[in-house]
């Protein structure tokens, strides 16, 4: 049967500003999608619409969106007589409605919020799960669980201290299963906060956006070592490794790269070069075990990524620079400016160009991480388009927060339900053997 009923409503994210709900209804019942928003944002995502009206919400209500939705997208719909299963064609169908490159009309978190509920529905109607769907709609016939990259250190847009660089991450690749992989990621991080007490006393142990902790320190180097420190103090060396991500383009200026940029007297003398940044990754790669580095350069310094990937052996992800966008995508592909596309569907707008971005990437040799975003709801479904599309790799923040922990859980229901046919990526986190 036919879509039956759908409607929107404003609610609020992790951060407390508005976002997106859409509840969906069918003869099988209701389903709801919650959109996600980032802090941190690339100049070239799809673009989420806000109201701006600053007597309400300091700009930030999203009813414009939920109007969309329900005075033009749902109408549209229901006319239409979609069928849940139908994911391409709704997706497809409100893009034409929008009728702009970037979802400026009806607003990406309009759009989204309808094709996730949709996804939802979809597999509903094949009585399937919801993970094994999405694997169907890439043309899949297997899943695999992620390895989790856990936001355990804070900086950049995410942080009140003076670190520039957003965040510190650790991947228990070692890990056999994705159980045993919470497991090491949950111990490290109570560790990573004693050893933030001891340092830096206990006020330096509340957490970010994110979950991850924000102590008062600048220096990247100091953030590595207090990792590394704590995944010893755990007992898994060589089974965790470390991933970062830079967001360079917050502190881009005048063609170099300031890693003061929260302090407004900045001394522009102390700026740097891209090589001279690029030697610090090498440096920090050399003497930690680092093995992805998200966003190190700004998002149209492509000379820059294109040096520095074919210098490292590590994963080079793609977030700012590509921002799931298929045209982005092959323009970074061309250049060899990265060789992992960081997924964030709502950088995009639907499942059905989510599920291509993430296939392109595949076809240029790429991995894929899936991600959240810093203002995040309690919709697991990036959870179920991990396993759906065998990527390997997620980022959903620390083992802290319920918006973070919701995904991380789902992922050992999933784990769960697959039973002895569950896959763990591990160290093929990159590129999962299938």
């Amino acid at each position: 049967m036919p879509l039956q009923k759908c409607m929107a409503r404003q609610i609020f994210d992790s951060r407390g500003n508005p976002t997106v709900e859409v509840d969906l209804l069918t003869d099988l019942g209701l389903f709801r999608a919650a959109v996600p928003s980032g802090a941190s944002t690339g100049v070239h995502e799809a673009l989420e619409l806000r109201d701006n009206d600053k007597s309400n919400y300091d700009g930030k209500g999203v009813q414009t969106a939920v109007d969309n939705i329900n005075k033009i997208i749902v109408p549209s719909l229901l006319r239409r007589g979609f069928e849940p299963t139908e994911q391409k064609e709704i997706d497809d169908f409100m893009l034409s409605l929008d009728g702009t490159e970037n979802k400026s009309n009806l607003g990406a978190n309009a759009i989204l919020g309808i094709s996730l509920a949709v996804c939802k529905a979809g597999a509903a109607r094949k009585c399937t799960p919801l993970y094994k769907h999405i694997a169907d709609l890439a043309g899949y016939n297997h899943v695999i669980l992620p390895v989790p990259a856990f936001n355990v250190i804070n900086g950049g847009s995410h942080a009140g201290n003076k670190l520039a660089m957003q965040e510190f991450m650790i991947l228990p690749t070692g890990a056999r299963t994705f159980t045993e992989a919470m497991k090491i990621g949950t111990e490290v991080y109570h560790q990573l906060k004693k050893v933030i007490k001891d340092q830096f006393g206990l006020d330096a142990t509340a957490v970010g956006d994110e979950g991850g902790f924000a102590p008062n320190i600048s220096d990247p180097k100091d953030a590595l070592k207090l990792i590394t420190d704590a995944i010893e103090k755990a007992g898994y060396t060589g089974r965790v490794e470390i991933g970062m991500d830079v967001a360079a383009s917050e502190f881009y200026k005048d063609g170099l790269y300031d890693l003061d940029f929260k302090n407004p007297n900045s001394d522009k003398s102390k700026w740097i070069t891209m090589d001279q940044l690029g030697e610090l990754y090498t440096s920090y790669i050399n003497e930690f075990p680092i093995v992805s580095i998200e966003d190190p350069f700004d998002q149209d310094h492509f000379d820059a990524w294109s040096k520095f990937t074919c210098s490292v052996p590590i994963q080079i992800v793609g977030d700012d620079l590509t921002v799931t966008n298929p045209t982005r995508i092959e323009m970074a592909a061309s250049k060899q400016a990265c060789n992992c596309l960081l997924l964030k569907v709502n950088q995009i707008g639907t499942v059905t160009e989510s599920i291509k971005a993430h296939k392109l990437a595949k076809q240029n040799g790429w991995g894929t991480m899936v991600s959240h975003r810093s203002g995040e709801t309690e919709d697991t479904f990036i959870a179920d388009l991990v396993v759906g599309l065998c990527t390997g790799q997620i980022k959903t923040g620390a083992p802290c927060r319920s918006e973070r922990l919701c995904k991380y859980n789902q992922l050992l229901r999933i784990e769960e339900e697959l039973g002895n046919t569950a896959v763990f990526a591990g160290k093929d986190f990159r590129k999962p053997i299938i």
